[in-house]
């Protein structure tokens, strides 16, 4: 990738007297950045401040653009319910108890 520098943006490295809190200096030649941004068509334009082996500060735009992401893919569809070719489950067959006992009426409470 080719780098992109900025016309009319120039940073330079905080005054030697600046507080702390101050971490660098931006100059802007108004009509070279209003030119350099006519040609521009994104809503936004990142920039890194960056230093040169020179010690020189510079203004680089940073192009960086996070990955597509893919197309999900369409839920598969649910089978058809009932099956077209539905089958009851089998029958639970009943067990007969091992002895049969007389069922007395009156010993049952309601």
């Amino acid at each position: 990738m080719e780098k992109e520098f900025v016309n009319g943006l120039i940073a330079k490295a905080p005054h030697e007297k600046a507080p702390e809190f101050v971490k660098g200096r931006l100059s802007i030649k108004r009509a070279e950045l209003i030119e350099w941004l006519s040609g521009k068509q994104d809503e936004w334009i990142n920039l890194d401040i960056k230093v040169g082996k020179s010690g020189k500060w510079y203004a680089q735009v940073n192009d960086w653009k996070p990955e597509q992401a893919q197309t999900p893919q369409p839920a598969q569809s649910a089978p058809a319910w009932p099956p077209q070719q539905f089958v009851p489950p089998a029958p639970i067959p009943r067990q007969q108890p091992d002895h049969q006992s007389p069922i007395n009426l009156e010993d049952i409470p309601f």
